[in-house]
Order: structure tokens, then C-alpha cells, then sequence
């Protein structure tokens, strides 16, 4: 069994619990220290924040081979026109490479709680909200395809994360759940074989007998026995 905290990270906290600048952390809300965050999010973003005790949930949460959907909730400068919105699906080349496929779709503006600090919108520019949901976790994605397609990000909230939600949960709010882990298989090992241990205790039955190698050395011709 792992411990998972479900935490509704807000606007300008680290996801850290110490930081020498003085800047607001995770301390201030999560007082169980032995949760660490699997994954990240960024200082200026907002939402879904999963912690856990355990490592094994945390590689199966972060890393890229288990694809694990994401999703965001995205205020955008600008009305995204089809064209933008296809590049956003089909992949946008950034300066680290093209992204997968993407799930994109507009959105009527969420029921949010006010930023702590407003987001700055230009007068005579219209916004748009997406729900943009990627299968990868490079820094600062979300934005820079946005940015890439001509549409700034303005405010961005962590809506899910495989199938945990944030649900109702505000600003600085968080619950735990204890999650069942799957005995390891080979299949979710890589395939790898695992030797047992070879018995270095003697048997009893041979107790008293020569050893090996003084019988090797009786019968010079003899195989070694297979163990």
C-alpha cells in the first residue's frame, strides 16, 4: 500500500518544502514529511499536485514510458483559430523536439477561484480557454506549444492526472487516499528474470563428505556437478 496526497497547488508556490530565497513551499500547507511530489509544477501554475510515500507509485506516476494523461485547463491570448488547434493536436515542433498528439478542445471558462495574482489581459483582445490534455512532461510544454501556434498562455490549472482529479478541492487544499499497488510481474519488470539465490549453506547430507574440489581432484576427469 502507498500513501497518495491529492494537493491543489496555488499561484507562486514551489513544489519543494525548503527554498533558501525565502519563497512560499509546499511546507506551508503539507505537514506530513515523508511525502515528496511525483512530478512537478511550475511556480506561475496552478492545480493538481500529487505527493506520495512511495517510490514505486512515483516512477509509475512520472515517467514518460508510462504515457500517463495529463490535463490542463489553459487561458489563452487571443481565439485559437482550426489551423491552431490542428497544430495543437497533431504536435507542434518545439526547440526540444516535435510533442505528441495532443487532445484539444475549447471550453467554456472554468468555475475558478480568483488568482492571487490577476492575470493580465489586454484590452480589445479576446481570451480563449482549452482543455489541453499531453502524454509527456517537459518543462514548461503546455506553454511553449501554445506560444508556438501564436496563442500565450495567461493562466494554466492542473485539472487531472490519469484518473485522480482536483475535484472541489481550493487553493493550499489537500486529501489523501491509500492506493493498492500491483504485486511486480514480469511484465511490468521489463521481462527481466531474476536469479534466486544459490544456497551457500552446505547440504546435510553432505556433511562430512569431501569437497568438491577434493573430489575433483580424486576423479580428474570428472565433470563438475550442475548446481
Amino acid at each position: 500500500m502507498a500513501k497518495l496526497v491529492l494537493f491543489n497547488k496555488p499561484y507562486d508556490v514551489l513544489c519543494q518544502f525548503r527554498d533558501d530565497s525565502g519563497r512560499e513551499t509546499l511546507a506551508k500547507y503539507i505537514q506530513d514529511k515523508n511525502v515528496y511530489p511525483a512530478g512537478r509544477l511550475d511556480l506561475d501554475s496552478e492545480g493538481l499536485l500529487l505527493l506520495t510515500d512511495d517510490g514505486a507509485l512515483q516512477h509509475q506516476i512520472t515517467h514518460p514510458r508510462h504515457k500517463l494523461a495529463k490535463t490542463y485547463w489553459v487561458q489563452v491570448e487571443g481565439a485559437p483559430d482550426s489551423e491552431a488547434l490542428s497544430a495543437l493536436r497533431q504536435g507542434v515542433l518545439l526547440n526540444d523536439g516535435p510533442t505528441r498528439p495532443a487532445t484539444v478542445k475549447k471550453i467554456t471558462p472554468p468555475a475558478l477561484w480568483p488568482r492571487s495574482t490577476p492575470v493580465r489581459e489586454r484590452k480589445n483582445i479576446p481570451t480563449q480557454w482549452l482543455a489541453i490534455t499531453i502524454t509527456e512532461g517537459r518543462n514548461r510544454q503546455v506553454r511553449r506549444m501554445t506560444a508556438a501556434v501564436g496563442h500565450p498562455t495567461l493562466r494554466l490549472v492542473r485539472a487531472s492526472i490519469g484518473d485522480w482529479q482536483l475535484g472541489e478541492l481550493q487553493p493550499g487544499d489537500s486529501r489523501s487516499l491509500i492506493v493498492h499497488m500491483p504485486t511486480p510481474t514480469k511484465a511490468n519488470t521489463g521481462g527481466a528474470k531474476t536469479k534466486p539465490k544459490q544456497n551457500r549453506r552446505p547440504d546435510r547430507a553432505n556433511l562430512g563428505r569431501p569437497s568438491s574440489t577434493a573430489n575433483k581432484q580424486n576423479r580428474p576427469n570428472s565433470k563438475r556437478p550442475r548446481t
